[in-house]
C-alpha cells in the first residue's frame, strides 16, 4: 500500500499527459453511488473505457467519492487487473516461478527483451506488446508457461518467441475449436464427493458440459462450462454481472469448491476441481477474469 502521494506527479503534469474525459468519468461515478464495493466497480469501468487508470482519473475519483488518494491508488496497485500505465495491444506474462526458472524461464525473458527492444515491466514504443513477468501461474508441470492475451503456451524455448510474437500480431487469440490443438476436452470431479460434473444431455462446444451450481447475490442456479480446456463458452441460469466473483458448488454434494489459491491477475478465489487421470484444473472465480491454470500429474 502507498503511504503518501509525493511520489506522484502533480495535476498539471498530468493533466497534460493524460486526454481524460472528466465529465465521462463522473457519469462513471455516479452510476456506482452507493454500491458495495463501487470503488473497484468504478476503477473497472475507467480501465475498460482508456485500457489503464490514468492518474487524473484516480483523482476524480478520490474528491468524489470521498475515499483518499492513499485509498483509491493501494486498490489501483493491489489488483494485478489494473494497470496505471498504458498497456500495449498485446500483454504477454513470463512465469518466473520456481518450476519454470529452473526450466529455462529467465532466458526466454531475455529473448522476448531483445526480439521487442523492452525489458519486462514495459511497453513497445508502438503500444504494440506489453511484457510482465508473474510469480507463478499454477501450471508448475508445463513450465516455462506464457500467456499472451489469455492464453497459456507451455514448455516454451527461445526459439519459439519469434513464433509467438507473429502469431499474436496475425491473432491467434481468434480460437478455432476443431483446429486449435491448444484445446482439447477434460473430464472433471468434484475434489469432495468425486462424483463427475461432465454432462453428457447439456452440451457445449460440441463436448458434453462440466455442471455446477453457482450462488451470487443471494441467488443460485446452475452453470454450464465447456469442457474445453481454453474455451471460455459457457451458458448459465441466471446473469451475473461482469467482474462479480461467484461461489462455484457441487451439483451432487452441494459443498463449495475452495480453493486458498486467489487468481494472479484479479486477487478472487480460484475454483478447483479434479481431472481425471490426475491433476487439478482452477479457474477463476470473477466473471470477465479469464484465469485459468492445469497442473496435471
Amino acid at each position: 500500500m502507498i503511504r503518501d502521494t509525493a511520489a506522484l506527479p502533480n495535476e498539471e503534469d498530468v493533466c497534460l499527459q493524460e486526454s481524460v474525459d472528466s465529465k465521462a468519468i463522473l457519469r462513471i461515478i455516479e452510476s456506482h453511488n452507493g454500491e458495495l464495493g463501487g470503488l473497484i466497480a468504478i476503477l473497472e469501468e475507467i480501465q475498460a473505457e482508456y485500457g489503464y487508470l490514468p492518474e487524473k482519473s484516480l483523482r476524480i475519483v478520490s474528491d468524489k467519492t470521498g475515499c483518499s488518494m492513499v485509498d483509491v491508488y493501494g486498490v489501483a496497485t493491489f489488483y494485478r487487473s489494473f494497470s496505471l500505465k498504458p498497456r500495449g495491444k498485446h500483454l504477454i506474462l513470463v512465469c518466473l516461478g520456481t518450476a519454470c526458472h529452473v526450466r529455462g524461464a529467465p532466458r526466454v525473458i531475455e529473448e522476448f527483451e531483445r526480439q521487442l527492444g523492452i525489458k519486462a515491466g514495459q511497453t513497445t514504443e508502438d503500444k504494440e506488446f506489453t511484457l510482465d513477468t508473474v510469480n507463478c501461474l499454477g501450471a508448475c508441470a508445463l513450465g516455462p508457461v506464457v500467456v499472451i492475451d489469455g492464453h497459456y503456451f507451455s514448455k516454451v524455448r527461445k526459439s519459439r518467441v519469434s513464433q509467438l510474437l507473429e502469431g499474436a500480431q496475425n491473432g491467434f487469440g481468434k480460437l478455432q475449436i476443431e483446429k486449435d490443438k491448444r484445446i482439447f476436452p477434460l473430464h472433471v470431479s468434484c475434489p469432495h464427493c468425486n462424483r463427475s460434473l461432465n454432462d453428457e444431455t447439456f452440451t457445449i462446444d460440441g463436448q458434453p458440459s462440466i455442471r455446477v451450481t453457482i450462488s451470487s447475490d443471494h441467488k443460485q442456479g446452475w452453470l454450464r462450462l465447456s469442457c474445453l480446456y481454453g474455451s471460455y463458452n459457457f451458458a448459465s441460469e441466471f446473469d451475473v454481472s461482469t467482474e462479480t466473483a461467484v461461489s462455484f458448488l457441487c451439483p451432487h454434494c452441494g459443498v463449495e469448491f475452495t480453493s486458498t489459491l486467489d487468481c494472479s491477475v484479479c486477487a478472487a478465489p480460484m475454483v478447483p476441481m479434479l481431472v481425471d487421470g490426475g491433476g487439478i484444473v482452477q479457474i477463476c472465480s470473477r466473471r470477465g477474469c479469464k484465469n485459468h491454470m492445469l497442473d496435471l500429474i
